[in-house]
Formats: structure tokens, C-alpha cells, sequence
């Protein structure tokens, strides 16, 4: 009957014995009879690899693949085909966690390397293991600057950071006792009067500004970090890594802590997740940062090695003064991240973030010189933006889909915000014009 269970019958009844009970039907003996299945199960007889292959197939196909113009914080990047076979190999792709260096060296070192290019990438002086996604990472460094404030508990966020990126933060901030208010924004952009003006009346702990922002504007954050610290509160930049390959670094902004999703450097779409979060910030900050570091040390006969550094694995042993919610780390998709990162070396990362910036101006063009469009923002954008539809939005994204086009996402009744990267084609982008 239970041709599965490694047990045997008189291996159940001791168990049962042990515990007390007759039979395995009596563990259930606080469930109603009224809402047990008295039946056998609905399922389908059995396949072969072959029959189940076919199934899954057929059933992928009802899928509808559409030609991606939205962003919003998830970006449809080319992944070069090297990258997964790399990433499949039994040195990387192993089921050991980093506590066991002896025989995680392959994690250990595709952590440090990861930690080594997101430094680098933001400008930073040390990155960590990483961290579930941008939303959470940003959430953290919110406590962050919380916990490093002597004796401010406010934190500011500007209006032009994902609605997303904000919501989580409320959600940590609540149970922490943390107060959170809004940076007002300008044309799109962070309103630096609004900022003084809050960052004058005391008790702020921290700023937390977003790069592109949420609208896909580039921001001009210059004197924010020197007005941050002139009132003890540290600077927190959100950035779309893949974009920090050609646009000013956290760290040449002045901030002290750098977060941020890595899903655009090479990670597919996948329905929305897995992603892997980054945090970097100053020396100064190591301690306070959460999650785990990974160091390059020499073992006994003088070879490189990588083990866990700085790890007090207080979220085991001392929860309650724990500096994190999160004590463990994406790591997949942080070698994921490396190994695409290695592969498309500097040159690679400008020219996908080039390729990228030319299509959404060009897009934009098109937009506007159909006369039905009209920029939502005059400021600057990098690969997304916003614009106002003399129209139906909602009528205009069902011709998009019935078109094979996912034409953006619906920011406001009359705006759309279109994403473009270096996949869509010059052909894909007429076709999109063609179709409004």
C-alpha cells in the first residue's frame, strides 16, 4: 500500500506504538469526516519520459510569447547560451552551503567573485553574498540606516521610487518601528527643496533615492549625499545594475549604501522570479551590513582558499539583536549573475546598456511623431520612459497583445511606460508603431 515508505510494517507499528495511536489513520483524527477525500485521486495514468516530454510541450505552446516593451523593474535581457552551461557545472551547482568551506570552495568562490564585480559595478568599497531581490535589499538598508543612527528613527523616500520598492519598505519599517516619509517629487524627479526642507527638521536616519527611477528618468543627485550627511543620515541608491554599466556609480554619487535588483544583468524573466538582490556600501558600514561576506584567505599549504568572513551568525544564536531578517542569500542566481557578468566583460555590459538607450529614443521618436503621443517628463531618460496617450490606454495594450506586443505597463489613466533593451529590433519597434 505505501510501496514508497522505506518503513516497514513492524517499523510503523513501533513508531505508533511510541506516539500512542492504533493506526496511521488515527494521526488524522481531528480532521472532519466531511472534508476527507473518500476516493481515489484524479489522476492521469502513467507515461513514459517520452508521452511526458510531448504533454509538456503541447501544453508550453498554449503560452502566448509576446514581444516585451514593459519594464518597471524587470527587463527581457539577452542571455548568452555559454552562460546556463556554466552555471550547470558540479563545482558551481552544488547543494552545500558556504558554511561547509572544505567542500563548498566552488560556491565560496563564485560568492567572492560575485561580491568583487557588484563593488565594482557600484563603486562601493565591499559588496555581500547578495540578498533576495532590489525590493528586500532596499528594505534592509532602510533598518540599516536605522540601526546605525544614534537616535533617528525617520527615513525618507522619494516619490519616485517604485510603488513596489516603497510597499515592502512600509511593511518592514512598521514592524520595526521605523517612520517613513516621502521625499515629494518635480516633473518626475526628486524634489531637492522637499528634501533640505525634511532633512532640517531633524531625525532622520536615512534617504533612499532610486537610479534610473522609477520612470526611467536619470536624476541629477548631486548635493544630495553632502546634505544627507550634514544632517548624520546616510544615502541609499537603488540602481538597476545593468544600467551602471554607462551611468554615474552610487559610489561617485557619494552614497553610502548602494541596492538594487540584479535581474538585468542576464536573468531571465521567469514570470517574475527567482531574482537576487545586491548590497554594497562603505567600509565603514561592514558591520552593520546584513547577510554574509565571503574573504579570499591561503589554506595550510599556501593555496588560495574563500571562506566566510565577518560572520557572527547572529541570526542563529542571538535573533532578537539580529541585523538582518534574511540569513541566506540567492545564490543561484548570484552565480548567475557572475558567470554573465564574466562572459560579457566591460565592453559587453556598455554595449548591451548602449543598444538599449539608442531603442528607447528611437521608440520615443516614433511615439511622438505619430501626434498621439507627448513625453509625460521633460528630463532626461536612459532605456525607459513615460508618455501621454491622446487615447484609450486600456483598448490601446489589447491591440498591442492581440499583435504579439506586451506594450508597456499603465502608470496613470492617460500614461504608458515603455522599457526597451538591446533584444528588441528596429523591426520589432516599427512593428509596435505600426500596430497604434
Amino acid at each position: 500500500m505505501y510501496k514508497y515508505f522505506p518503513h516497514t510494517e513492524a517499523d510503523i507499528k513501533a513508531m505508533l506504538e511510541r506516539i500512542g495511536v492504533q493506526k496511521l489513520d488515527d494521526l488524522y483524527a481531528e480532521v472532519p469526516e466531511s472534508v476527507r477525500l473518500k476516493r481515489d485521486y484524479d489522476l492521469p495514468c502513467a507515461m513514459s519520459e517520452m508521452e511526458v516530454r510531448a504533454f509538456f510541450k503541447k501544453l508550453g505552446q498554449e503560452n502566448k510569447q509576446l514581444t516585451c516593451f514593459a519594464g518597471a523593474g524587470v527587463y527581457d535581457h539577452y542571455t548568452p547560451a555559454v552562460v546556463p552551461q556554466i552555471v550547470n557545472r558540479s563545482e558551481f551547482l552544488t547543494s552545500y552551503t558556504p558554511y561547509q568551506a572544505e567542500i563548498s570552495q566552488g560556491t565560496l568562490h563564485y560568492i567572492f567573485e560575485f561580491q568583487s564585480m557588484m563593488a565594482e559595478l557600484t563603486g562601493m568599497d565591499i559588496s555581500n553574498a547578495s540578498l533576495y531581490d532590489g525590493t528586500t535589499a532596499t528594505a534592509e538598508a532602510v533598518l540599516m540606516a536605522a540601526a546605525a543612527a544614534k537616535k533617528a528613527n525617520r527615513v525618507l523616500v522619494s516619490e519616485t521610487v517604485d510603488p513596489k520598492i516603497l510597499a515592502v519598505v512600509h511593511t518592514y519599517a512598521h514592524f520595526h518601528g521605523i517612520e517613513i516619509d516621502t521625499i515629494k517629487a518635480n516633473d518626475g524627479a526628486t524634489d531637492r527643496a522637499d528634501l533640505e526642507a525634511k532633512l532640517a527638521a531633524g531625525g532622520v536616519a536615512g534617504v533612499v533615492v532610486q537610479q534610473p527611477n522609477y520612470y526611467g528618468i536619470v536624476e541629477d543627485y548631486a548635493g544630495f549625499a553632502d546634505a544627507a550627511h550634514a544632517a548624520k543620515a546616510l544615502l541609499i541608491m537603488n540602481c538597476v545594475a545593468a544600467d551602471l554599466a554607462v551611468l554615474r556609480t552610487p559610489g561617485e554619487w557619494g552614497a553610502d549604501v548602494a541596492v538594487g535588483d540584479g535581474q538585468s544583468l542576464g536573468l531571465p524573466m521567469s514570470f517574475g522570479g527567482p531574482y537576487v538582490g545586491y548590497m554594497c556600501c562603505r567600509e565603514k558600514l561592514m558591520r552593520k551590513m546584513p547577510g554574509r561576506i565571503v574573504g579570499m584567505t591561503k589554506d595550510s599549504r599556501g593555496q588560495r582558499a574563500f571562506a566566510l568572513t565577518l560572520q557572527a551568525r547572529e541570526q542563529h544564536i542571538r535573533r532578537e539583536k539580529a541585523t538582518s531578517n534574511i540569513c541566506s542569500n540567492e545564490s543561484l542566481m548570484a552565480l548567475f549573475a557572475t558567470v554573465y557578468m564574466s562572459i560579457m566583460g566591460r565592453q559587453g555590459l556598455k554595449e548591451a546598456a548602449e543598444l538599449s538607450y539608442a531603442g528607447a529614443h528611437y521608440l520615443m521618436d516614433r511615439l511622438v511623431a505619430t501626434g498621439r503621443f507627448k513625453p509625460a517628463f521633460s528630463r532626461p531618460f536612459f532605456n525607459e520612459f513615460c508618455v501621454r496617450y491622446a487615447g484609450d490606454v486600456d483598448e490601446l495594450q489589447r491591440r498591442f497583445t492581440a499583435n504579439g506586443i506586451m506594450g508597456g505597463v499603465k502608470v496613470a489613466p492617460d500614461t504608458i511606460m515603455f522599457a526597451v533593451t538591446e533584444k528588441r529590433t528596429k523591426e520589432e519597434i516599427d512593428k509596435l508603431i505600426e500596430t497604434i
